[in-house]
């Protein structure tokens, strides 16, 4: 069995050669989730045993051997040979973090993911176009991305005209995405992150359904949301504590606020009208 067509090398090799790597390819959910794995960790993915990745997949040893040859390898050890060719072995480190410190690194390495991925503009800029045409615009955020959407709804509102939260699930959900829809929406912007609540991938199906195009902000672009989405953009997690942070995510949706801010005409204009009512009301301390 042939090799896969080697990707390119460069600063976003990592990532990117890897999500390379992974196109075209039917994988199992099993599978995704090992390529997940591999793209989080991307710099030590040339690195790691097929044990290792097992462990850190929480999958089995013989599915990383299947996700190897489901890619076009004859094994494993083929697959990490080809991302070894293409990647510079990792530099010593320069000291032992504690465990804080450690998931900070890992913060920061996420954020250099995301501006390696950012040097192709057109997914963001079409993202903003499509919010900013969207009147009214939704913005659905549930369980442990509510702050995502809340934070990204709060700015927004001060350039849009109109700007729904949707960050509580239950039976309303559908209902308000269809008042949406009838009130004349066309995109919906969703954040979804780890654990992936059941409810937002149905609410993304019914979007879709009802017309809406699906703009998703979401921890990979194997997300259990993606094939519900018509625009993913990715942006990884810090898995370093008890609970994920999401400093990329959150930056990700500011740089979506500026794209649609590019993508409204007036959007300099309410922002001068509400600085001076702000002022006019000493609404701020500086």
């Amino acid at each position: 069995m042939g090799h896969a067509v080697p990707a390119g090398s460069g600063p976003d090799a990592g990532p990117a050669r890897l999500l390379r790597l992974f196109e075209g390819h039917r994988l199992t959910p099993t599978q995704r989730r090992i390529a997940h794995c591999m793209v989080r960790r991307a710099a030590d993915a040339p690195f790691l045993s097929s044990v290792e990745l097992a462990e850190l997949a929480g999958v089995s040893q013989p599915s990383v051997t299947r996700f190897a040859v489901a890619l076009g390898f004859d094994g494993y050890p083929a697959l990490r040979k080809h991302l070894r060719d293409l990647t510079p072995a990792p530099a010593p480190s320069g000291g032992a973090h504690n465990e804080y410190q450690q998931a900070v690194q890992e913060e920061i390495e996420n954020l250099r993911q995301l501006a390696a991925q950012l040097a192709d503009t057109g997914p963001v800029i079409r993202a903003g176009g499509l919010l900013a045409g969207s009147r009214p615009l939704p913005v659905l955020g549930l369980r442990a991305a509510s702050a995502q959407a809340r934070g990204f709804a709060y700015f927004a509102r001060k350039v849009h005209p109109d700007v729904r939260l949707l960050d509580e699930g239950g039976t309303m959900l559908a209902d308000r995405i269809d008042a949406a829809v009838r009130a004349g929406a066309t995109a919906l912007l969703c954040f979804a992150l780890p654990r992936h609540p059941r409810e937002v991938a149905e609410a993304l199906e019914y979007a879709r359904g009802a017309g809406l195009t699906v703009v998703t902000v979401a921890d990979s672009a194997f997300a259990p949301v993606a094939r519900h989405s018509d625009l993913l953009l990715p942006a990884a997690v810090g898995t370093g504590l008890a609970f994920d942070t999401a400093c990329a995510p959150m930056l990700l949706g500011r740089v979506l606020l500026e794209a649609m801010c590019d993508a409204l005409p007036d959007a300099q204009a309410r922002l001068e009208e509400f600085d001076t009512r702000a002022a006019a009301r000493g609404l701020f301390l500086d």
